[in-house]
């Protein structure tokens, strides 16, 4: 596998209330009391251990419902100018790579319970990690253009 060839593999689904006509939030920080889970495939259920030991997570996912082609100009609906991709979280985007920051509930097996989803039902998980606040948080960063307009 070569780096013009990159091939990923779900390694589970992501369920929420969210059917894709259901208003999902533009963050899952919006909606934090949104209950999901994610449902890992059997084969990667002994790599949630001690996951329960922290009280967030991230969830890189796959956006398998979007069909538009990829813009690099967008206008983000928190602004009336356009801006480039890379500097929004829009899920047009040249891999279609979701993140989301969740807080963990509980495992249960093959299922991590969490909170704060904004992903379609039926989503593809593509990975978990850690969210860790010593390396994770940054209380000097800038929030951009969100804050210059």
């Amino acid at each position: 596998m070569t780096a013009q060839n990159i091939a990923f593999s779900p390694i589970g689904t992501i369920r929420t209330p969210f059917d894709g006509t259901i208003k999902i939030p533009r963050q899952g920080s919006f909606k934090p009391e949104t209950r999901c889970r994610a449902v890992l495939k059997q084969e990667f259920a002994a790599g949630l251990k001690d996951l329960e030991t922290f009280s967030y997570a991230f969830l890189l996912f796959y956006f398998h419902k979007k069909e538009e082609p990829l813009k690099l100009i967008q206008h983000p609906p928190m602004s009336n100018k356009p801006r480039g991709v890379f500097a929004i979280r829009s899920p047009l985007r040249p891999n279609k790579i979701g993140l989301t920051v969740v807080k963990v509930i509980s495992i249960e097996n093959n299922i991590l319970h969490f909170s704060g989803g904004d992903m379609i039902d039926g989503t593809p998980l593509l990975d978990i990690k850690p969210y860790i606040s010593e390396i994770d948080c940054y209380p000097d960063a800038g929030t951009g253009w969100l804050t210059q307009d």
